[in-house]
């Protein structure tokens, strides 16, 4: 069985063929700009914005797919939480001295009986979702489309420490292997008649419940076995050595980093100035 790699998806694309600080500028400003907005028209434009940049450059619709499904019940929470007590928070926001109720739960609901959801707490927390689909989308956009030699040496070259940009390159290898071990020892319990897909959910988390373990313990002595492989090659962790592909920006990469640059002063300055992606109330 051979083992899984990371590979780079759509590798003839125009964003994965931009150099890897390139891309961190994007992630920058992208990142800086979800986290200073607050209107939802801005983050679910800029989530948006980042969803059609991860088709475009091949990310497949099953990725993506199975990444809403599994934050879609965290999605629900926040809104929850916000719609129903982030309150004065919001009223700090939009300057007003009271919410407006939109849910009213009975009062014969045992604990939450009687609880008020607010329209500015269900539109901040949808606020927050968009913040979040934004970070989750914005990691596989970088990731998936850059090699894991490519970060090396671009965080090498933004002065990262050597040994922190190892570190990265390291754990990137590391999903795949890990990815590949509950892959198989989910095939042992199935050849030994565990049918996984007939299961109830309880009986489910007590199935994966087992499989966590072997897939540590096997993580744990892959992650051995690389520390005597670098102690062996007498790995020191100097970022004073030569490198197979050292990459140098181009006009490209130049145009795409000061386009980032102006795109994160301007979102920051006429939001500080002019009060835009300010939380206001639809």
């Amino acid at each position: 069985m051979t083992t899984p790699s990371l590979q780079v998806v759509n590798p003839t694309s125009a964003f994965a063929a931009l150099d890897f600080r390139a891309k961190a500028a994007l992630f920058v400003t992208a990142s800086v700009l979800a986290v200073v907005w607050d209107d939802l028209r801005c983050t679910a434009a800029l989530a948006l914005a980042v969803f059609v940049a991860c088709r475009a450059v091949g990310i497949s619709w099953t990725y993506l797919g199975f990444v809403l499904r599994v934050m879609t019940p965290f999605f629900l929470l926040l809104l929850c939480t916000h719609g129903f007590f982030n309150k004065q928070y919001v009223l700090r926001l939009t300057g007003q001295s009271h919410v407006t109720p939109v849910l009213s739960l009975p009062e014969s609901w045992w604990i939450v009986g009687g609880m008020v959801a607010s329209k500015e707490g269900l539109l901040y927390g949808a606020t927050v979702v968009s913040k979040s689909l934004t970070f989750l989308l914005l990691v596989p956009l970088c990731v998936f489309t850059t090699e894991p030699n490519q970060w090396v040496v671009g965080l090498v070259r933004l002065r990262v420490p050597y040994k922190f940009a190892f570190l990265v390159s390291a754990t990137l290898r590391f999903f795949p292997l890990i990815f590949d071990e509950i892959q198989a020892v989910m095939e042992t319990q199935r050849l030994r008649g565990f049918a996984l897909e007939s299961m109830g959910p309880l009986q489910r988390v007590r199935t994966y419940s087992r499989i966590a373990v072997p897939v540590i313990l096997s993580a744990m002595h892959k992650a051995q076995q690389v520390e005597v492989v670098l102690q062996s090659r007498a790995f020191s962790g100097r970022s004073n050595r030569t490198y197979l592909h050292d990459p140098t920006l181009t006009m490209k990469d130049g145009v795409v980093i000061g386009l980032a640059a102006v795109g994160l002063v301007t979102g920051v300055l006429s939001t500080l100035l002019l009060g835009f992606g300010r939380f206001v109330t639809l």
